[in-house]
């Protein structure tokens, strides 16, 4: 399935949360906290607005976006507003 965001919305892909601790103890899927970076997939229409590109790895809002399956994989389609910062 293929997914355009319109208008200033941004499709970022949702990475996975670390499943083991520094000292290798293996977290449970069910205690791991969400995590709010990912990377951007598509961008929407309005190229004036968004400051970002494919690629970039950001940082988001914990509560922005709308969740979504794409091909069994967790994606998140979020105004640029809440894009907090892009990750070098």
């Amino acid at each position: 399935m293929k997914v355009k965001p319109l208008g200033d919305r941004i499709l970022i892909k949702i990475q996975e949360g670390e499943s083991k601790t520094a000292g290798g103890i293996i977290i449970p899927q069910t205690a791991q906290e969400k995590t709010q970076n990912g990377v951007v997939i598509a961008v929407g229409t309005d190229k004036d607005v968004i400051k970002v590109k494919e690629g970039d790895k950001v940082m988001y809002d914990k509560y922005a976006g709308a969740q979504i399956k794409i091909d069994g994989v967790d994606h998140l389609i979020v105004k640029f507003a809440d894009v907090l910062a892009v990750i070098e």
